[in-house]
């Protein structure tokens, strides 16, 4: 058995919820759409990076790995650290907005390839981890996050079946003049064989 426990909730904030249930179809429980819409709310800010901002959420987006705004990438190159830091929506290092690739490529002077160069860390991390690494932990999360189900809705009242087109008419397949005689080209096709 479920304990409840009584919440406040602004009248308009209510109203809302009634003419969304009304415009799904059927009667539902609005406790139960309540608590399914604090479900899908938590499950949000879960999925959040960590340190980042839900309201004001900015940073950027390298394929499908998500640095939010803080977020430091470091690359090793000829013995000595490099560093670049996610501003709003830009990579910038010394002034200059970067991308990945351009930053792991600029001290190398050879092609290389970001996923495994560059560490990054993300605000809320300890330490730094290869990017790579990061890539994979969060496609592994994907793979094991269970698809979310949408609000549960009573069944509508069958609609009237579409009506069924009428049938097109036949092609004509009889071959034009000219089919049957003997081909005298040069070329591998002929014109009436090329479609525009």
């Amino acid at each position: 058995m479920f304990t409840t426990m009584s919440v406040q909730l602004p009248p308009h904030t209510l109203l809302r919820l009634v003419e969304q249930l009304r415009r799904a179809g059927g009667v539902q429980d609005i406790s139960e759409a309540i608590a399914t819409a604090i479900e899908f709310w938590l499950d949000a800010k879960t999925a959040l990076p960590p340190g980042a901002d839900p309201a004001n959420i900015r940073g950027y987006q390298w394929k499908s790995l998500f640095l939010p705004e803080g977020t430091i990438l470091r690359s090793w190159s000829y013995g000595e650290h490099n560093y670049a830091r996610v501003e709003g929506d830009k990579i910038m290092h010394e002034g200059h907005s970067v991308t990945p690739n351009e930053f792991a490529r600029s001290f190398a002077r050879t092609a290389r390839n970001a996923w495994f160069d560059l560490s990054v860390r993300r605000p809320g991390d300890k330490h730094f981890k290869m990017a790579d690494l990061l890539r994979k932990e969060q496609a592994k999360q994907r793979a094991e996050t269970p698809p979310v189900s949408p609000l549960p809705t009573l069944p509508t009242p069958a609609a009237e079946p579409a009506p069924v087109p009428a049938p097109a008419r036949a092609r004509n397949i009889d071959p034009a003049p000219g089919w049957e005689l003997p081909e005298r080209r040069k070329f591998r096709y002929r014109l009436e064989d090329v479609a525009y």
